[in-house]
């Protein structure tokens, strides 16, 4: 098999209105614009989020995107204006779930057992 990264998607109703949202989110601006209704944001340990612009399918999709301090991660996003909730928690993960203007749920995670994704 050639798979070598993966790339998450989420689709949203209009590009140009999330992509301040996305921004603030992330600490920074696009990573990359491919095309006119697509972004795309790259993480250090490989991977990308890529939110694009398609109205039917928009608000229905979810991505989960892993931290190695999930603490550290609320205060980022609370700092950022993004009510983060209140942390679940099983033996083997830590997860918050917060949601796009258009309503994708974006979980950020953080693996405590080794066997986890990382």
């Amino acid at each position: 098999m050639s798979i070598r990264n993966a790339i998450a998607s989420v689709a949203v109703n209009d590009l140009q209105a999330v992509l301040p949202w996305y921004a603030k989110l992330f600490g920074r601006p696009a990573d990359s614009r491919p095309m006119p209704d697509v972004a795309e944001w790259k993480f250090e340990g490989g991977g990308w989020l890529q939110v694009y612009q398609l109205r039917e399918r928009a608000g229905h999709g979810s991505v989960t995107l892993a931290v190695t301090d999930l603490a550290l991660q609320i205060t980022e996003l609370r700092k950022a204006g993004i009510d983060a909730g209140t942390p679940m928690t099983s033996p083997k993960v830590q997860v918050v779930m917060i949601k796009d203007p258009d309503g994708n749920s974006i979980a950020f995670s953080q693996a405590l057992d080794r066997s986890m994704a990382h």
